[in-house]
């Protein structure tokens, strides 16, 4: 017996590193097609809230924390250019980020026939400048922005495999398959250190693995 702690020194073993969940292109395609098939004007937006979260890697609420003004010149007239949109992250961190063809319609619907009609049943001051709205007029919160993307899931048989952060882990992991370069991508997701994104390169790294065990003559 000593009356030092002989492992005092020595550190505990390191936690597998738990990878981000991500799903395909196919059954995001799936879930946004259920999400529109709503009728109007809830569809709409539903649509428009997925296409958003998909297209920008955006957290939820910073999707429904959006106002009009942070949207811009959200339409497609500029066909060399991709429209953009300003999100408010952690500590108020602000950045732009561009949306691809599909969210841009999908917002550009909503905003000329579903938003007016949800907009015309509320009286909140509050909601007034608030692109998400709920089916009361008021701004559409967090939570009921998760019951959106679960009730899309559950209807194109996805249940429990999205909700809002699958779809931002999937933007990041499509990205780097596509070949987009890792800063950029922390960019694009707003994070304030490279080693938070660098996570989503391991996802790409274990897809690759797999493609390869699978797909080579002489891989096993």
């Amino acid at each position: 017996m000593t009356a030092e702690d002989p492992a005092a020194d020595v550190s505990p073993p390191l936690s597998p590193q738990r990878l981000p969940k991500a799903v395909s292109g196919d059954e995001v395609e799936r879930l946004i097609e259920a999400a529109g098939a709503a009728p109007e004007p809830v569809g709409l937006r539903d649509r428009a809230l997925i296409e958003v979260l998909y297209a920008t890697g955006a957290r939820i609420s910073e999707v429904v924390g959006l106002v009009v003004d942070d949207l811009g010149e959200i339409t497609l007239r500029e066909a060399s250019r991709l429209p953009e949109i300003r999100l408010v992250g952690k500590g108020d961190k602000e950045r732009i980020v561009p949306v691809g063809s599909y969210a841009a319609r999908a917002l550009e619907d909503y905003l000329v026939r579903g938003r007016p009609v949800l907009a015309g049943r509320g009286r909140s001051r509050a909601a007034q400048h608030r692109v998400f709205l709920n089916t009361r007029g008021g701004a559409l919160s967090r939570q009921s922005a998760w019951a959106v993307v679960a009730g899309a899931a559950e209807r194109a048989d996805l249940a429990g495999r999205i909700g809002p952060h699958t779809l931002r882990h999937s933007f990041a992991t499509h990205l780097l398959d596509g070949g987009a370069d890792v800063r950029v991508v922390q960019d694009l997701l707003g994070h304030a250190n490279v080693t938070t994104t660098q996570i989503y390169t391991l996802v790409t790294a274990a897809h690759l693995r797999e493609t390869y065990a699978t797909a080579h003559p002489r891989a096993r």
